[in-house]
């Protein structure tokens, strides 16, 4: 509970951090959300409509002064109003996220469904034509960028069956569960299918590690049988790196996954973002960015305390 606190403590400080940097670094992309609303037309302005715009869109103030009317909303919950959409950033976040988490939720269960299961399998016929037929498999599938498999199943469901994946818009799965499943399956086998290559890769990596080590030939020489050496003493420890690699990608995953939700069409945070940047929505930038670093110092507080429970060897108090 030490640790837990500990950590918690360093929440605040982080999240300063990221936002000071966020702020900064959407102001010095060139132009700013007057000429991104305008374009070519923002030259047709006379001095007293820019300055009206930009008392409007809250960037009339020196740096300092904005950056500090933002960061005292943030206590009271107020991330400011996205000018993209005309309502409060948080609830543009809001609307988005539950996509993007199902997403990754989706793509993590089905890689870890396909990638724990194939590294063990390849690390217990290490060497043999299966270990390296699923030895290339992963490479294959860790070397072919997400779009491209993303446009694979299109052309194939297109070209091949005739139909074309549901784009554009998410029907959350309390409402319709099977045309949930069918707007995120595709998009979910997109991202899964990477990270199931990786996941294989580094679970192989890790059982053949815990099968050489002591207690494993203990177990085997009490008359364990082999599936229970594999299942119940082995792959528990074999998971910790698993689990870093499954956190910091869940972590990424709950940030957007941007390239996809774009092929896809779909209206994740991950493509709102993308746009905020494009429209120079600051405060939408700023607050999505800042929600992001939250989710992931979150994940990584949860591998953490996941490390604990997979191998008691693992002691967080003493850190």
């Amino acid at each position: 509970m030490n640790y837990v606190i500990r950590r918690l403590k360093a929440f605040p400080l982080v999240l300063i951090g990221v936002s000071v940097v966020v702020f900064v670094a959407i102001r010095l992309v060139p132009g700013d959300s007057i000429t991104a609303m305008l374009g070519t037309e923002a030259g047709l302005l006379t001095p007293q409509q820019r300055d009206s715009l930009a008392i409007y869109f809250g960037i009339d103030q020196p740096w300092p002064i904005q950056y500090w009317r933002w960061f005292t909303g943030l206590f009271s919950g107020d991330l400011g109003i996205s000018v993209t959409y005309g309502k409060p950033v948080l609830t543009v976040i809001l609307e988005r996220f539950p996509l993007t988490l199902e997403l990754a939720l989706l793509s993590m269960l089905i890689a870890l469904s396909i990638g724990v299961p194939a590294g063990v399998f390849a690390a217990t016929r290490n060497e043999r034509p299966a270990d390296l037929g699923v030895r290339i498999a992963a490479m294959i599938g860790q070397s072919t960028p997400s779009f491209v498999v993303g446009l694979i199943l299109i052309y194939i469901l297109s070209a091949g069956f005739g139909v074309l994946p549901t784009m554009g818009i998410f029907t959350p799965f309390w409402q319709d569960p099977l045309e949930n499943l069918s707007q995120m399956i595709l998009p979910a086998v997109t991202l899964g299918c990477a990270f199931a290559a990786s996941v294989t890769r580094v679970s192989r990596s890790a059982m053949l590690d815990v099968l050489s080590d002591d207690y494993v030939r203990t177990a085997r020489s009490k008359g364990a049988s082999e599936r229970s050496v594999i299942w119940r003493h082995a792959l528990p420890n074999a998971l910790v790196p698993v689990v870093t690699l499954s956190g910091i990608e869940f972590g990424y995953l709950l940030g957007g996954a941007v390239i996809v939700e774009q092929i896809y069409a779909l209206p994740g945070l991950g493509r709102m973002v993308l746009e905020a940047i494009l429209q120079r929505d600051y405060a939408l930038v700023q607050g999505a960015v800042l929600f992001i670093a939250l989710n992931f110092m979150i994940v990584n507080l949860l591998v953490d305390l996941a490390y604990a429970a997979l191998d008691p060897r693992i002691r967080l108090e003493g850190r």
